[in-house]
C-alpha cells in the first residue's frame, strides 16, 4: 500500500470497466433491505461467513446481529461510495502514481498462494494462508470513511476481521509496543517499485494499542466480494481514523517490536509526514489545508472531522499526546 498522496483528479476523468465487471452492487443494497424489513441488519459491524479464496468471487450470504442501519450509509448517514469509484479511484504506487492507472496494472498481481509471516516479540509466531485467514476468523462488513491525506474521501463497505483477533493467536510479549508492517516486494509484478524514489517494500507501523483497538481491521474483501489487486489484495491493514497512508495494502509480514518503526513516508518526507497520521482537520499539511475534504462523487468540500469521525471511540489513546507535535 502506498499513502494517498497525489492531487485530486475529477471523477469524470476515472476509468470505466464493463458493467459486466461490476458486481451486483443493486442486488447488494438490495440484500440489505430484505434484511432490514426483518429488522436484523447491523451497521458497522455485519458478521459475513467466510469469503472465497477466488478474487473477486462474491461473498456467502451474511451471518446477520441486531442492529442499527441499513447498510447503504454510514453511522453519520453518508450514502456508501460505488464499487466503481473505489476500485477505479485508488493509490498504489508500487504501480503507479496515477490514480487512474492503478486498476489496470495491478491486474497481473498473483494473489494466490499468499503467506502473511506474524513474528517477532510474540510468544505464538505464525505463517498464515491467505485460505486460512478467510477460514478461520469470521469475515465481518465494517462501513467505514476513508479519508486521504490528500484531502479526498470515500465510505467503504470492507469485509474482514479485527487485528486484535490475530494478535491474540500470535500473543505479543510484554516487550512488544509496536506493529511494523510489510508489502510485499516483487518488482516485476509492481513496476512502480523500481522507482529509486521511495525505499521499499513499503512499510508502516501501529502502536500496539492502535493495533488492538477493535475498529483496526485486516480486511480481505469489500462489497461482499474479495479484495481486488487495487484495493491491495488479498489482505491489507484498514484504520478508519487515520490517513489513508497509514493503511498498508498486499501485506506479507507483521513483525512485533520494541521501538517505532520508521515508515516509507517518514523516510521519504519526515518534514510532513509523522507516524500517527490521526486525521486532524487543526493541522494542516505543510502544501493544504486539511479542515475540508471532498467526497469522491462530490463537487462541494465538507469539514473534516476530526479522527475522521471516530473520536468517540479513540481520542482516550491520544489523552497524553500534543497531537499538533505528534503528527
Amino acid at each position: 500500500m502506498v499513502r494517498d498522496n497525489t492531487t485530486s483528479e475529477s471523477d469524470d476523468d476515472m476509468i470505466k470497466i464493463p458493467s459486466s465487471e461490476i458486481p451486483p452492487e443493486l442486488v447488494y443494497h438490495d440484500r440489505r433491505r430484505f434484511l432490514r424489513s426483518f429488522g436484523v441488519l447491523t451497521a458497522g459491524a455485519l458478521a459475513l461467513g467466510a469469503c472465497g479464496s477466488l478474487p473477486g468471487a462474491a461473498a456467502p450470504p451474511p451471518t446477520v446481529l441486531p442492529g442499527a442501519t441499513d447498510g447503504a450509509t454510514d453511522e453519520l448517514g453518508d450514502p456508501l461510495n460505488s464499487f466503481e469509484q473505489i476500485t477505479n479511484y485508488n493509490n498504489f504506487y508500487e504501480f503507479t502514481t496515477e490514480k487512474q492507472g492503478v486498476a489496470a496494472l495491478a491486474q497481473g498481481l498473483r494473489t494466490a498462494p499468499w503467506n502473511l509471516e506474524v513474528g517477532g516479540l510474540v510468544r505464538n509466531p505464525r505463517t498464515f494462508a491467505i485460505e486460512d485467514l478467510l477460514t478461520q476468523y469470521d469475515q465481518e462488513e465494517r462501513i467505514y470513511r476513508l479519508r486521504c491525506v490528500e484531502a479526498w474521501s470515500m465510505v467503504i463497505p470492507w469485509q474482514g476481521f479485527p487485528l486484535h483477533k490475530l494478535l491474540a493467536v500470535v500473543e505479543p510479549t510484554a516487550e512488544a509496543r509496536y506493529l511494523r508492517f510489510e508489502t510485499l516486494y516483487d518488482p516485476e509484478q509492481m513496476p512502480g517499485q523500481r522507482s529509486s524514489w521511495f525505499s521499499w517494500p513499503y512499510v508502516e507501523g501501529l502502536r500496539l494499542d492502535e493495533a488492538m483497538h477493535d475498529l483496526t481491521l485486516l480486511s480481505t474483501g469489500l462489497y461482499g466480494r474479495t479484495l481486488l489487486p487495487q484495493n491491495g489484495a488479498p489482505i491489507r491493514l484498514v484504520v478508519p481514523w487515520k490517513y489513508g497512508f497509514k493503511s498498508i495494502k498486499s501485506i506479507v509480514k507483521i513483525d512485533l517490536v520494541a521501538e517505532m518503526p520508521t515508515s516509507l513516508w517518514m523516510a521519504a518526507a519526515p518534514n510532513e509526514y509523522g507516524f500517527y497520521a490521526n486525521v486532524n482537520p487543526d493541522v494542516a499539511h505543510p502544501r493544504w489545508t486539511q479542515a475540508t475534504e471532498r467526497r469522491i462523487g462530490e463537487y462541494s468540500r465538507r469539514p473534516t472531522l476530526p479522527f475522521n469521525g471516530y473520536a468517540e471511540q479513540v481520542a482516550e489513546l491520544y489523552a497524553d499526546l500534543d497531537l499538533r507535535v505528534n503528527y
